[in-house]
């Protein structure tokens, strides 16, 4: 069995000052995949990742983005939208290794930003991913954000290609592929309280749900979370610092496990870890928790 986690924390070391480590450390996790991480690399709280072995695409903006996927044992093969990458081992200091470039003419803007790397297992026939996509923009109904518009749309594009080449190169190798993280994109109305009135707001617009459909379905990428609460409105994962929304569960589902099929098929329990109270979060988005009975993979 393999508990496998994706956490936006929206800055390591203000997660760590709120509960973070003691948080997973209660989880055991076997795999955590982080989101904005948004942390020079002398600055991080080494101690957040004790006992892990981490890969750390950190980008190049300072207090923005960056992704990491942490694993018990130090992955056999690390690809990212860079061509290098961070790796922590326990116990030493971090140090730049290199990375398989993800290459694809729509993701080439976006190597310097940290928002998506991946990692082979050594002690299972995984792939994993962690993403963080970009928010987007609501245009056209809002002036002045064409530009941010486009981008998302741009990179959704590529990364539209870049998940069917690898889970393709993962199957054969033996592998199924797990993509984790922020994918900033309520697919259903299911996926957000107030979808009557955010039908012209970035995450919900119908060019991002109709794209989110495209890279999922039964034989392509599997919606885990969905897959096992088909009729249940969320399990919401972000609400707003502000006003009553988390207090009222008026949320958005933009965190997700997207699996190869027959991976999917393997998931045997699926929640949203949602803090009991507004004082205890965390972050602005809760972990998206799934446990695994990898045994029958190989």
């Amino acid at each position: 069995m393999r508990r496998i986690g994706t956490h936006n924390v929206n800055g390591i070391r203000a997660a760590m000052r709120r509960g973070f480590r003691p948080f997973w450390d209660a989880r055991k996790a076997d795999v955590i995949a982080l989101q904005e991480v948004r942390c020079r690399i002398d600055d991080l709280p080494l101690d957040a990742f004790d006992g892990y072995h981490v890969t750390l695409d950190p980008g190049q903006l300072a207090g923005r983005n960056g992704v990491a996927v942490l694993t018990r044992e130090a992955p056999v093969r690390v690809r990212s939208l860079a061509d290098a990458a961070v790796a922590i081992t326990p116990g030493e200091e971090p140090r730049e290794v290199p990375a398989e470039r993800i290459v694809g003419r729509d993701l080439a803007p976006f190597a310097g930003e940290g928002r998506y790397v991946e990692v082979d297992l050594a002690d299972a026939p995984l792939r994993i991913g962690s993403l963080y996509l970009p928010k987007g923009a609501a245009w056209p109904h809002e002036e002045g954000t064409e530009e941010k518009y486009l981008r998302k749309m741009r990179f959704m594009r590529g990364l539209a290609r870049a998940l069917t080449a690898s889970k393709r190169e993962a199957a054969a190798d033996g592998r199924e592929l797990l993509v984790m993280g922020d994918f900033n994109i309520a697919h259903t109305r299911q996926d957000l309280r107030n979808w009557r009135s955010n039908q012209k707001s970035e995450g919900f617009l119908p060019e991002e749900r109709d794209w989110f459909g495209s890279v999922t379905g039964p034989r392509r990428m599997v919606d885990v979370v969905r897959s096992m609460h088909p009729d249940d409105d969320g399990p919401y994962s972000w609400w707003s610092w502000r006003g009553q929304a988390f207090a009222n569960d008026s949320g958005w589902r933009i965190d997700y496990h997207l699996a190869s099929p027959r991976l999917a098929k393997a998931a045997t329990e699926a929640h949203v870890a949602r803090e009991a109270s507004y004082e205890e979060r965390i972050s602005d988005h809760c972990p998206v928790i799934v446990d695994y009975d990898t045994s029958a993979l190989g």
